[in-house]
């Protein structure tokens, strides 16, 4: 195998700046505190905040684009959910399998998700109509169920993946040392597992691969 050292960079996972020297013949790899691969963002210290708000920005983006068309009434809202489904939740829950979700993160979403269905249902926010009655009235589900659904289906690819697989061996791994208290502001799972079944109660073998 051929390493490009050009166009690679060395990065350590921790929440303390550790040095790290990795030497492709005798050039020294720079190592970074982040690092972008396939458009998604890495961070040294793991957290996801940072590129959950890229990918908000993203997808605010691309409603600030397709504005104009999404506001018309001539448009049917059908129209103009498939421009959400097949648009904007692509653009905004990119690469959303390995997201730690927290409260601040879940409000997040679920604003950018709103702000977008506002929208396409002719409202805004003076008209102060709950969230619940605008997705009834559209016939959306909430757009964090749909991001924990596929999570827990990607959690069942990594607990049936036979052992020695990467992705395997690093859920099942147990890090040593304490765990740091969090701030307020990361307190709150998305999910909360039985062993007997995912989030929802149904057994694993019903997962779909």
């Amino acid at each position: 195998m051929k390493i490009s050292t050009s166009k690679s960079k060395a990065m350590v996972l921790n929440r303390k700046k550790v040095e790290c020297l990795l030497q492709v013949k005798e050039e020294i790899l720079p190592q970074v505190e982040e690092f972008k691969y396939l458009g998604v963002l890495f961070l040294s210290e793991g957290r996801m905040e940072q590129e959950i708000d890229r990918r908000i920005g993203a997808a605010s983006a691309v409603m600030r684009t397709l504005h104009h068309i999404v506001v018309k009434r001539e448009l049917s809202q059908k129209a103009k959910l498939s421009i959400y489904w097949s648009i904007f939740v692509p653009t905004l829950t990119y690469s959303h399998e390995r997201w730690v979700m927290t409260e601040r993160t879940r409000s997040w979403v679920q604003a950018a998700e709103m702000s977008f269905l506002c929208r396409v249902a002719g409202l805004s926010l003076r008209d102060r109509v709950r969230r619940s009655a605008i997705r009834e009235e559209l016939g959306v589900e909430p757009l964090l169920l749909r991001v924990e659904r596929s999570q827990m289906r990607w959690l069942g690819h990594l607990v049936r993946m036979p052992p020695g697989r990467l992705p395997g061996e690093v859920l099942r791994a147990c890090p040593s040392g304490r765990r740091p208290r969090e701030d307020p502001g990361h307190v709150g799972e998305t999910m909360s597992l039985d062993w007997s079944g995912n989030a929802w109660g149904s057994p694993w073998t019903s997962w779909k691969t």
